[in-house]
């Protein structure tokens, strides 16, 4: 379980690039409210951490792809509404962008967890 949790962070590592890249581009650049750029950045990198992690964090070989994407996608917007949740509290006393950090460390816990239990059991 170390070992996979260490994998799930390096994976979760080239997600939070996607993230923020995507957040920073929609918020910044496009003026798009921060909620939906952060929720757009969110779900592009869960599509390819899914990617990453199938592949090479727990080496999925289940041929029901679409269901472990699904239960996948629906443990990340669970992780989402605690994402969001956490910037919402902490906003107010810190950055936005310091605040998405540790929104992201907060959900990547859940996320593992739920993923390790519920998705990717062998």
């Amino acid at each position: 379980m170390i070992l996979k949790f260490l994998k799930f962070i390096i994976v979760g590592f080239t997600g939070m690039v996607v993230d923020f890249s995507i957040t920073i581009l929609l918020k910044e650049k496009l003026k798009i409210h921060r909620y939906i750029a952060n929720s757009a950045g969110f779900v592009l990198a869960a599509s390819s951490n899914y990617l990453f992690n199938r592949l090479w964090t727990f080496e999925s070989n289940n041929p029901k792809i679409l269901v472990e994407y699904s239960t996948f996608f629906i443990i990340s917007v669970i992780g989402l509404i605690i994402n969001n949740l956490v910037i919402y509290l902490l906003e107010k006393k810190l950055k936005f962008y310091f605040a998405k950090f540790v929104a992201i460390m907060v959900t990547s816990v859940w996320n593992f967890l739920a993923n390790y239990y519920l998705n990717f059991t062998h």
